[in-house]
């Protein structure tokens, strides 16, 4: 259940986020939820390489690289899908930073509603 509810909310989150920027599209909500999914397994498998390969210098960048592979993440599944666009990197940058705050913001209520 715990599941479901998430992937529900990275596809709101998405579809916020979409809605908030001018550059970035997404047709509906299941291709919000479609998109969500595949930004987050793009993070979890390609990214998860990325960021071992380039630990060195995401060390000495306090991060930025690790960003940037985000940001990659994104554009990765703007190519794959065609219900989801973004109309360059710097959009593909806001989307990355507006989909972080809104989790964010969901991941606390979330632990608020536990506790």
């Amino acid at each position: 259940m715990r599941l479901i509810i998430e992937i529900l909310l990275m596809g709101a989150a998405v579809a916020i986020a979409a809605y908030l920027l001018p550059g970035v599209d997404v047709e509906n909500f299941w291709s919000a939820i479609i998109a969500g999914i595949l930004i987050a397994l793009a993070n979890a498998t390609i990214g998860t390489i990325l960021r071992i390969l380039t630990f060195p210098i995401n060390f000495l960048t306090l991060g930025l690289v690790s960003f940037i592979i985000t940001v990659l993440m994104v554009l990765l599944v703007d190519n794959l899908m065609e219900t989801f666009n973004t109309s360059g990197f710097f959009s593909a940058v806001l989307f990355a930073i507006v989909l972080a705050l809104i989790n964010m913001i969901f991941s606390a209520f979330q632990s608020e509603k536990s506790a």
